[in-house]
């Protein structure tokens, strides 16, 4: 049996895809533990090995270096790696960098620049190779990865996060930790537009929890307040937001105002993808191909651009029940499968 584990590094989590004699068995979401500490990730991998069978050999992609326990993306290039090293011992194993494929350790450390964040690239050439035009939305809890892919191969112009914020194919919004702040200055309520605070009083996953979108799983995260995550709850953290208490408004006015803030993030992406469109002359057959545990935006985007909307769980060969979570983890299921193939 051909079996390949891919592993995407966060820094909020890690995401494990087993994928067996090319199709997908199955795969899990592994939360690190939140704390400042580098050690959060050798808790997530630890917690991951008892899923590992063997024989196997390892993809990696990352996106961990970020996190701020290390002092740059070198260092936490070169942290992660030896990491792996140590998990997989006499394993095969190699690491994602992009354009230049596929790394033994050793030359991936020679490379952080090309393995950084690398793991969007994975998702769009499996994506590439199996439909030849169409914009990738992959929508996660942070950030949301815009990706034309123009006759089978991935049009990107930007290769780091710098590059690909200046491109427009990067947006650091996310359906779960970007703070509501960051999406709107102002907004309507009760016949009035008021300014709202510069605060982290509330997140997106309080918007998209009352636009009643968010799957109940994709926010393993504190809430702003350190409360729950009831309705009533994110009421508040959005009441909060514009200065008044949730016993000032019944819910169903907070859940327009979170409607509201939910088409301003909406927007801002459809603005990007219109651009992106334009820029690589995408057909107007093109679909939308939506990954991430956001990819409810993508489906409205979709509908937005007036093209048809084709999942990332349709791409790939997995059971059923797996497509779901495939389609949330898709970097861990794109190494593994084109690590499975040599590609």
């Amino acid at each position: 049996m051909n079996r390949v584990f891919g592993w995407d590094l966060g820094g909020a989590n890690i995401k494990l895809a087993s994928i067996e004699d090319g199709r997908v068995a199955s795969v899990v979401q592994i939360p690190c533990p939140i704390i400042p500490e580098r050690r959060k990730f050798d808790a997530a991998v630890e917690a991951a090995l008892p899923l590992i069978a063997l024989p196997a050999s390892h993809a990696v992609t990352m996106t961990g270096e970020l996190s701020d326990v290390f002092g740059g993306r070198a260092e936490g290039v070169a942290y992660l790696v030896d990491l792996m090293v140590r998990t997989v011992g006499a394993q095969p194993l190699s690491i994602y960098a992009g354009e230049a494929g596929f790394l033994a350790s050793g030359d991936a450390k020679r490379h952080a620049i090309e393995v950084a964040s690398a793991n969007w690239h994975a998702t769009a050439s499996l994506v590439a190779r199996r439909h030849a035009d169409g914009l990738l939305v992959d929508a996660g809890t942070t950030t949301t990865d815009l990706i034309p892919i123009k006759a089978g191969k991935v049009a990107a112009r930007g290769a780091t996060d710098a590059e690909r914020l200046t491109e427009g194919e990067l947006l650091y919004t996310g359906v779960v930790r970007t703070p509501v702040m960051a999406v709107a200055h102002s907004a309507p309520f009760r016949g009035r537009v008021q300014k709202i605070a510069a605060e982290r009083f509330a997140t997106m996953a309080d918007v998209w929890r009352l636009a009643g979108d968010l799957p109940g799983d994709a926010d393993p995260y504190p809430a702003a307040d350190q409360r729950g995550k009831s309705p009533a709850e994110s009421a508040g953290r959005l009441a909060r937001m514009l200065g008044r208490d949730a016993s000032e408004a019944e819910l169903a006015e907070w859940i327009a105002l979170a409607r509201y803030f939910a088409d301003c993030q909406l927007a801002e992406i459809e603005h990007t993808a219109r651009n992106l469109s334009e820029r690589d002359a995408l057909s107007p057959d093109a679909p939308v191909i939506g990954a991430g545990c956001g990819r409810f935006i993508a489906r409205r985007l979709a509908e937005r651009l007036g093209r048809r909307y084709l999942d990332f769980g349709d791409l790939i060969d997995a059971p059923p029940e797996t497509r779901e979570m495939a389609a949330r983890c898709a970097p861990a299921v794109a190494v593994a499968l084109l690590a499975g193939k040599g590609e």
